[in-house]
């Protein structure tokens, strides 16, 4: 299959490379000049693209062009610019691959589209998103977009927060003071389990479908991170306790109805 992977960045790339393996034909897309060689290196036939609200930077129509599966792994950036317009960039996106005559589209969303309360709710594929921050509703906007397009199918993947060997929380936790939320449960997934989930929804065709993605385990985050910085021999992070938590769990039912199997624990 010829297959366009917007994004190629720390999901992205190993994904295009595990896709080559599997003997698809991969486009892979960066906003970085420099990062062109590495994508070259590993097979991936680079394009440098950058989408804004007003128009498309690159050449975005020869990325798209013969690819019959689309995965937009784009975040909405938010942090760095809080007046960004993801749904419109979404919008712009969606115009293009339905020019191109894309098939599939699978959307890289976030189990951020859910609020969290003190009741820590569980979510299920069948809950409606309810978030009302600004990046979930930026979220929810792109998937209605990409959903509610005639011209090709589409398959939402909400992962939980992303863990791997180069990039994990505790990292970033490790020392702090007062952090929020000691008692919310914490809803993680493995870079490896991604690249995993995403391979099985392509092998099963399972389109038209909204996916959670999170391992089935729930610590609190107190419990989780203390724990994980204990076991690396960190400077323990410290929780604010006076404060109610907030939070939520993330079941993912439809993943196991994929019959995947999870790779890679949360610890």
């Amino acid at each position: 299959m010829d297959i366009s992977v917007l994004g190629c960045g720390w999901l992205g790339f190993p994904l295009a490379k595990r896709l080559i393996e599997e003997g698809h034909i991969v486009k892979g897309s960066t906003t970085r000049r420099e990062k062109m060689k590495m994508l070259t290196d590993e097979g991936i036939t680079p394009y440098q693209i950058k989408l804004f609200e007003e128009g498309v930077q690159g050449d975005l129509s020869a990325f798209l062009d013969g690819s019959e599966l689309l995965i937009i792994n784009i975040p909405p950036g938010l942090r760095k610019d809080p007046t960004e317009n993801y749904i419109a960039k979404i919008g712009r996106l969606n115009d293009y691959s339905e020019k191109a005559h894309v098939k599939q589209v699978i959307f890289v969303s976030s189990t951020s589209v859910y609020e969290d309360t003190k009741e820590f709710p569980v979510y299920t594929e069948e809950d409606e998103p309810n978030g009302t921050a600004k990046n979930s509703v930026q979220l929810q906007g792109a998937e209605k977009v990409i959903k509610n397009s005639a011209n090709f199918s589409s398959t939402i993947i909400r992962f939980g927060g992303l863990i791997g060997t180069e990039r994990h929380p505790v990292k970033f936790l490790s020392g702090k003071k007062d952090i929020k939320n000691p008692e919310a449960p914490v809803n993680l997934i493995a870079l490896q389990d991604c690249i995993g989930i995403i391979l099985k929804v392509i092998e099963n065709k399972a389109w038209g479908e909204t996916f959670n993605a999170v391992f089935p385990e729930h610590p609190s985050k107190i419990e989780y991170y203390q724990k994980l910085a204990s076991d690396k021999k960190l400077p323990l992070p410290d929780f604010d306790k006076t404060t109610d938590s907030k939070g939520k769990i993330i079941d993912s039912v439809k993943v196991e109805e994929l019959r995947y199997t999870f790779q890679q624990g949360i610890y």
